[in-house]
């Protein structure tokens, strides 16, 4: 549901959302990283950007972060950029398919709960988002925005409460939301990428130079921008744990829904020199 939009402004064609997250396991500070990331991505949306910043050494609920309207260059400069101390960190551009276009809007989202905290960037349309908000809210959820993506988050927490770990409330939580999506997540100590299981948006990895660490994007574009190797696409229905131990991945999802991707990431959303499900969409 556009909850604050008229139906001129919903029919209007318009870019998607870029994510772009990255774990730098030797500790360095990845705000640049992803800032290059996102400026790669500023096709898929020019409304705001934002990024999202831990130290998984460091105390377990810091964030630092910084999110507002405008360009990626415009809202970014290298002292603000200076004031992102973490190796561990997901960010954001936005075109508002679903909620108003302001501030409040704008992502990562950061959510602190009893558990910790997280910060949660989301590419996408849920189709039962005013089913899942409308029920939240009877149970006393109080939203601060229009999006998505404070459905998604507010799901995670609330599964998080009764799993053993912030994948497992993923996986339980995809199987409430309908819709396209695919999440970067950021925990205190793990990054995580998921898809849903049509594959309506893009998501791939990437290995940092050096095999450093790992970074998932919504184009391969944005890897190239920060020199990262290019591994695969996420799978539809995948969960990808980026942690202390690697990559692992949970595929439970996987296969229960035809592959359906959005044909208009080829020929309109997606830049030219990407490589999406294996084609490059210059070609496609």
């Amino acid at each position: 549901m556009n909850y604050d939009r008229t139906p001129f402004e919903t029919d209007k064609p318009g870019e998607e959302c870029g994510v772009f997250g990255a774990y730098d396991f030797d500790g360095h500070d990845i705000s640049s990283s992803i800032y290059y990331g996102l400026f790669a991505l500023q096709h898929r949306g020019q409304e705001s950007c934002g990024i999202a910043v831990s130290d998984t050494e460091g105390p377990k609920g810091k964030v630092d972060y910084y999110k507002d309207m405008g360009l990626v260059n415009e809202v970014f400069d290298e002292e603000r950029l200076n004031r992102l101390h973490g190796n561990i960190g997901v960010g954001h551009v936005r075109y508002s398919t679903a909620g108003a276009s302001n501030r409040e809007n704008a992502q990562p989202l950061i959510i602190h709960y009893i558990k910790g905290t997280l910060a949660v960037a989301h590419n996408g349309n849920l189709t039962n988002s005013a089913e899942l908000r409308s029920e939240f809210e009877l149970s006393g959820a109080i939203f601060h925005s229009t999006s998505d993506t404070e459905v998604i988050a507010y799901a995670i927490t609330r599964e998080r409460l009764s799993s053993d770990s912030i994948e497992q409330a993923v996986e339980q939580t995809m199987d409430r939301l309908k819709g396209a999506y695919s999440l970067v997540v950021m925990s205190p100590r793990k990054l995580i990428a998921a898809r849903d299981p049509q594959g309506f948006r893009p998501l791939c990895i990437g290995e940092l130079p050096d095999g450093s660490g790992w970074a998932f994007a919504s184009e391969s574009c944005a890897l190239d921008a920060v020199g990262a190797k290019f591994v695969r696409d996420v799978k539809p229905g995948e969960i990808v744990i980026a942690d202390r131990n690697g990559l692992r991945s949970i595929e439970d999802h996987c296969g229960t829904a035809p592959h359906t991707m959005c044909v208009f990431e080829y020929i309109y959303f997606a830049r030219p020199d990407s490589i999406i499900e294996g084609t490059c969409v210059h070609e496609a």
